[in-house]
């Protein structure tokens, strides 16, 4: 599989030498499902132009600091790629701001989330189930996550396949697009989002926050599974 990655933003600068890349956790995700995988990572956010959409085989959006709202130059080219990508019906996944961007670019609201800040190990209910979701027939699964923005409204073309009361546009199927998206990080790992959280912690976060979402993250977690669903989705076109 040729994987491009739109890099929509990296760690934090206070980890960043400690930690893998954003593209570099998704090789690592991805991997045990792919034994050909081969990644071309785009910095969108350091100005890294992107590539023309009938030049990729399958996309994914990473993470960012940004909110899809704002008045950044690349975020309007984002939106656009999004959309060309679908047109083009090359498989593409989002994850958090990558899930956000291509609710935007369909037409949904993604605003700061009246429920503030989602942190910690965030449980949801399948309510349906994609093809790409193959015979795992789970109904629930659980991810690490890191998140003020929420994607408040139905997208275009988009189903719900995952939700929970916090977060009830958790997952969206775009089965005309090729595409889906999920608010969670699969390849975030429990250890990355408690380094994560530490680097907020007196400034966004408070210090019963961090500990509380830390703690929450000695339960298990699914990012296995999600990836094994992320390859799916990304390899229709060989399907």
């Amino acid at each position: 599989m040729n994987l491009t990655i739109i890099e929509a933003g990296q760690p934090p600068e206070a980890i960043r030498q400690s930690w893998p890349s954003y593209p570099t956790m998704f090789k690592t995700l991805l991997s045990p499902h792919c034994s050909n995988l081969r990644i071309v990572s785009v910095p969108l956010h350091a100005g890294a132009t992107l590539p023309a959409p009938e030049w990729v085989d399958a996309v994914l959006i990473t993470g960012s600091a940004s909110g899809v709202y704002d008045n950044l130059p690349w975020i309007g080219r984002l939106m656009d790629f999004i959309i060309g990508v679908a047109a083009a019906r090359v498989p593409q996944v989002g994850i958090c701001f990558g899930h956000q961007a291509l609710a935007k670019a369909f037409g949904a609201r993604v605003e700061k989330s009246p429920n503030g800040w989602g942190l910690g190990r965030h449980q949801y209910e399948v309510v349906q189930r994609p093809d790409w979701m193959a015979d795992d027939n789970i109904q629930e699964f659980a991810l690490g996550v890191s998140h003020q923005d929420q994607v408040l409204t139905l997208p275009s073309g988009a189903n719900v396949f995952a939700r929970s009361a916090f977060t009830p546009y958790a997952g969206l199927d775009y089965p005309n697009f090729k595409a889906a998206s999920f608010q969670g990080h699969p390849e975030f790992s429990p250890d990355f989002c408690r380094a994560l959280y530490q680097t907020r912690r007196g400034s966004h976060l408070s210090a019963d926050e961090v500990t509380h979402a830390s703690l929450s993250l000695e339960r298990p977690v699914h990012n296995d599974l999600v990836g094994r669903w992320i390859f799916h989705i990304l390899n229709q076109n060989c399907a």
